[in-house]
């Protein structure tokens, strides 16, 4: 899910490709943490870098009135034609975010806020969330350890593949690959990645696309979060709310607005 431009090669196939993601798992930790840090259910919620809404989608469909928003036009234009009745789906950088009002509870999934390359603007959007968020309203995000970026990362090379079916229930073959290479000095890491989608039998479509993430500590984010107004209430390795360890891949963070 991208806050930012940038997956305009990869919107039509990134669910099918990401089919391993656990949306109602996660979904299920978020509704925890509502009943454990909220005394009552939000009744709107905005999903910050929708992506192509499943998120925004799963919560829809659980009761939740739903906001989705997202910097990419490629990714919103799936989530639009994948439906979700009464959703607000809005084309945003999160750097700009702009609400109409609060909400009770923001959303950001899929280490969303490690495509922030500069510290400033992760305090600029934890500003934002904060401003649109009802008093003691929840922020839940994740983000990308030190320990994915260096060993998992690193400067390794994958490929993904996928079977996907067309208009026509016809099958069609799709593969990305995908070399990563990381910068410690920097904290930067680049993501290489070219989609071959089966346009006719052995004939493939090619498109080209380059991401970037920056690798934070999780002591930074903390500051951050306490400079931007936020009480830190709880940071889990996983959607079982278990401690962070030094081989943990994602932080789970949850934290409230102080007003």
């Amino acid at each position: 899910m991208s806050g930012c431009e940038g997956y305009d090669a990869i919107a039509e196939v990134y669910d099918q490709l990401n089919r391993e993601i656990d949306y109602e798992g996660w979904a299920d930790f978020f509704e925890r943490c509502f009943t454990r840090f909220l005394p009552k259910k939000p009744e709107l919620v905005l999903d910050l870098a929708c992506g192509t809404g499943r998120m925004t989608r799963t919560l829809a469909a659980r009761g939740y009135d739903m906001i989705g928003v997202d910097g990419s036009a490629a990714m919103l234009s799936k989530a639009y034609g994948l439906g979700g009745e009464g959703i607000l789906y809005l084309l945003q950088d999160m750097r700009e975010l702009e609400l109409y009002g609060t909400v009770g509870a923001v959303v950001c999934c899929l280490d969303s806020v490690n495509y922030l390359l500069r510290e400033a603007d992760v305090e600029r959007v934890f500003s934002l969330v904060h401003n649109y968020l009802d008093s003691d309203g929840l922020f839940l995000f994740d983000m990308n350890t030190p320990y994915k970026f260096q060993e998992i990362y690193g400067n390794n090379a994958y490929i993904l593949e996928d079977d996907l079916e067309g208009d026509e229930g016809e099958a069609y073959a799709v593969y990305c690959g995908w070399q990563n290479e990381y910068h410690p000095d920097t904290g930067i890491c680049d993501f290489y990645l070219s989609v071959f989608e089966e346009v006719e039998k052995d004939l493939y479509r090619r498109s080209d696309e380059h991401q970037q993430e920056k690798c934070y500590s999780q002591e930074a984010i903390e500051a951050l979060l306490d400079r931007c107004g936020f009480s830190l209430l709880a940071v889990y390795a996983d959607f079982e709310e278990s401690e962070p360890g030094e081989t943990a891949e994602r932080w789970y963070f949850v934290a409230r607005a102080k007003k």
